[in-house]
């Protein structure tokens, strides 16, 4: 069986480190990597307009932010297929099928959808849409006969239910569809970033979020102003590592080489957090260090993002060829689906003849 990887983005804003530590850092690695036979990376405008749906413009002019944001991190359209959700109708078709193998209470107690439900304050004006999210998730991962989704651990729940269509569908047409193993990354520290402010969440409203596309004047505004340890007062006093934004980022970003150039009184983060710890090292001096880091690591993705900026057209033509190619692959899987599920009439020769000999002999 061929390894096949699906995965992707909602287009309501641009990305920010957050999503590249948390995902993107690790969707090149396995690109590059050689393991897997296609590589599927979807803009999930069709899922974003499930909550925008009064505010459209958002979602379309985020798509070609969120596109210069996958190349500019090294995804590249020859080794891993680009494409918009919404320009492939087979998806849509296929969730209307699921639709029938999931009931209401199952998708009443997924925990991702009572989380996001809750923070979205939907309470009792949920659109159909948003609600039936995990099923929409079901059609995209296997439209591509995805082996291999890689998402956060608040995304097992959505996985799980994927799973359990797939064995649903199975069960009652035959086996047709592929059941998916979820890819978490093995960097704890990397699965959520903070935002600046010291939320569990970055968010664009509460502006709180360092973009990829940030220039550096921006950065160091940002992080300059990041929340730390609140009762790290005085350089002297000793200071908390754990859930201090700043450490958490270096946790995320830093490599011991960064010190030799940068940070020199160190020669790891270790060392540095050690100091913290007990008193002696003020926050200034870690922020101007996490500049420097973070600086160091956007600087390829800011240079890659300027070409692609001065080739927009081209961008599209990335995205249109892609979602061409990712239709024909979910073309072909609801083909099969409809077949296994009986409802392939004009492709089914053997039922045109028996019905044939019915009425004529």
């Amino acid at each position: 069986m061929s390894k096949i990887i699906l995965t992707g983005d909602r287009p309501t804003g641009k990305l920010h480190v957050g999503h590249y530590v948390g995902s993107l850092r690790n969707r090149v690695l396995l690109q590059n990597s050689g393991d897997f036979d296609e590589i599927y990376i979807m803009i999930a405008d069709a899922q974003a307009l499930t909550d925008n749906a009064e505010h459209p413009e958002k979602v379309r002019e985020t798509i070609i932010e969120v596109a210069l944001d996958y190349l500019s991190v090294g995804l590249d359209p020859a080794k891993s297929c680009l494409f918009i959700q919404s320009q492939i109708p087979e998806l849509t078709e296929l969730s209307f099928y699921y639709m029938n193998l999931v009931t209401v209470s199952r998708l009443q107690r997924n925990p991702t959808v009572k989380s996001e439900i809750q923070m979205r304050n939907f309470e009792t004006s949920i659109p159909v849409g948003f609600f039936t999210y995990p099923i929409s998730q079901a059609a995209d991962i296997t439209a591509f006969k995805a082996t291999t989704v890689p998402v956060g651990e608040d995304q097992e729940p959505m996985i799980e239910q994927t799973r359990e269509i797939v064995r649903k569908f199975n069960s009652v047409y035959g086996e047709t569809l592929v059941e998916p193993e979820i890819l978490l990354s093995s960097n704890k520290a990397c699965l959520r970033l903070p935002g600046t402010d010291g939320k569990a969440k970055m968010s664009k409203s509460l502006g709180n979020c360092i973009y990829l596309s940030d220039p550096e004047d921006a950065v160091k505004t940002k992080v300059m102003g990041m929340f730390t340890d609140p009762d790290h007062l005085k350089v002297s006093d000793p200071g908390k590592v754990e859930c201090n934004p700043v450490f958490i980022y270096l946790d995320a970003f830093c490599r011991d080489e960064y010190f030799a150039e940068y940070c020199p009184d160190y020669a790891c983060l270790q060392e540095m957090k050690d100091h913290y710890t007990r008193g002696g090292l003020g926050d200034v001096k870690v922020k101007r260090f996490l500049l420097a880091v973070i600086n160091e690591e956007l600087a390829p993705i800011r240079a890659r993002r300027a070409e692609f900026e001065k080739r927009i057209p081209e961008v599209y033509d990335i995205l249109h060829a892609g979602s061409a190619k990712a239709e024909a692959k979910a073309a072909g899987t609801l083909s099969e689906v409809k077949a296994a599920m009986r409802i392939n009439y004009f492709d089914d020769s053997e039922l045109i003849r028996i019905q044939s000999e019915k009425y004529n002999g």
